[in-house]
């Protein structure tokens, strides 16, 4: 009997019967508000002349995702200081600062475990000084210009001092090491672009950072005079599309006011 119960004992944890394996934590997602652009001609983001003499207001948003005790902050948005000014001669407005935003969920600067970049520009950047004790997340190719562009060089220049972590990223990123949160290379609007892919329990979510800048542009697969390679937008047009379509994503434009409409507004978040 003795010996019996020893060789059940030794087959149950041989098979693993032991405690299961911790579920994950709830992933939530936030929509922020990062600023607004009134764009007067709309030419330069057509290399075909598609959209010459339009106009449209654009938003800038920036997304914070929670996994557990983790937290990654998706783009920084136009300049803080602009924050409760009137709008400047670019037409550029900031309602509220990402920091005074996240103050109203609990969160502060010192919290954010990422900061995670679709690129280098201005109405993307602007307030990631702000979040000093943050891992950088950029592309390799972006972090090459950063490192020489004098206008980012000061917007990152904690990062570029050694005063901050950052990983200069080469290839696709599993943010949080489970699968759910995936920074993804898409070059061509700059060196080293990059979308962001979450997997809420809602389902996914394919965020675009520059990709596509408004709806019509992405029906035609536009390419932006100012891009940085025709071939590459091209390239990662065709990736963006098919993993859209194979993982039934919910595609959000960042600069479209329609498309951040699909998300929940904040401070609520969807999950």
């Amino acid at each position: 009997m003795k010996r019996a119960i020893v060789a059940t004992a030794a087959f149950l944890a041989f098979t693993g019967m032991q405690a299961p394996p911790a579920e994950k934590p709830p992933l939530s997602l936030w929509r922020l508000d990062c600023g607004t652009l009134d764009i007067d001609d709309l030419g330069v983001f057509s290399d075909t002349g598609l959209y010459s003499g339009q106009k449209k207001t654009l938003v800038a948003s920036c997304y914070l995702i929670r996994n557990g005790d983790r937290l990654l902050l998706w783009d920084t948005g136009v300049d803080g200081a602009l924050a409760g000014k009137p709008k400047d001669a670019e037409g550029t407005f900031l309602k509220e600062k990402l920091v005074t935003q996240l103050e109203r969920i609990g969160v502060s600067p010192a919290d954010v475990t990422y900061v995670g970049i679709s690129h280098y520009h201005f109405d993307h950047t602007g307030q990631v000084a702000d979040f000093p004790n943050a891992t950088l997340l950029t592309g390799k190719g972006d972090w090459d210009v950063i490192n020489v562009w004098p206008p980012a060089k000061e917007r990152f220049a904690h990062w570029l001092s050694g005063g901050g972590k950052v990983e200069p990223l080469e290839r696709d990123k599993d943010v949080f090491g489970d699968g759910r949160v995936t920074i993804l290379q898409m070059p061509g609007h700059t060196e080293g672009h990059q979308v962001l892919l979450v997997h809420l329990a809602s389902g996914p979510v394919l965020i675009s950072g520059d990709q596509y800048h408004f709806t019509e542009n992405r029906e035609v697969g536009g390419v932006p005079s100012f891009n940085v390679d025709r071939a590459d937008t091209l390239a990662s047009h065709d990736r963006f599309e098919k993993l859209a379509k194979n993982v039934g994503a919910k595609v959000i434009i960042q600069h479209e006011p329609d498309d951040i409409a699909k998300l929940p507004a904040f401070p609520e978040a969807a999950r």
